[in-house]
């Protein structure tokens, strides 16, 4: 930005014309007519406490932020069908292995169960379904940002962009029997699965 004066002597500033990118990614918003059993939810997935909530409206955080998620409540709304176009998920990462695998326990013990867990090479992976069928990605990285970002660019990745399906369950019991955790992170082999 350049400082420069006014016909009245005044110091202005001039707006950079360049693409700035933001800071992060602040937070979404999903509107539902099962609001409270999307809080209960979500606080129980994301450890997420509430901010805000009357009967409209509902604002939830795990961190510093004022909110990650708002929930909007409205009668009456219908589930997009299979054909829509749309958010295909949202996805929130874990800094280690373990606990991405505690969470997974943690939740199947309140009956959650991802609906697809997947070892994508970047990523291992854990999807979930909200109570409103909405997807929600837990997930904890296997590379490096630059590592994942050249992995895009191989043939491993060009033969297989999903990755492999995996048993969570038989994850878990590895990492408590002691497993290092560069073999948890290695992705299995198996056939690509399918979207």
């Amino acid at each position: 930005m350049d400082t420069v004066l006014d016909t009245a002597g005044r110091a202005g500033r001039t707006l950079d014309s360049r693409p700035i990118a933001p800071s992060l990614f602040a937070h979404f918003v999903l509107r539902s007519s099962n609001a409270a059993a999307m809080v209960d939810w979500y606080t129980a997935v994301l450890n997420m406490h509430v901010v805000y909530r009357d009967d409209m409206l509902s604002f939830l955080t795990y961190d510093d932020e004022h909110h990650r998620l708002a929930i909007i409540n409205i009668g009456g709304l219908q589930a997009p069908d299979d054909k829509s176009t749309g958010l295909s998920h949202v996805a929130y990462a874990f800094p280690r292995i373990g606990d991405l695998l505690a969470t997974y326990r943690r939740l199947k013990a309140r009956g959650i169960e991802p609906f697809w867990p997947i070892h994508h090479e970047p990523t291992v992976s854990l999807y979930y379904h909200d109570p409103d069928v909405n997807a929600v990605e837990l997930q904890v990285d296997c590379f490096s940002k630059a590592e994942a970002a050249a992995y895009f660019h191989t043939e491993a990745f060009r033969k297989n962009p999903v990755g492999v399906v995996f048993d969570p369950e038989v994850l878990a019991s590895a990492y408590e029997a002691g497993a290092p955790e560069t073999d948890l992170l290695r992705q299995p082999d198996g056939p690509p699965a399918r979207v």
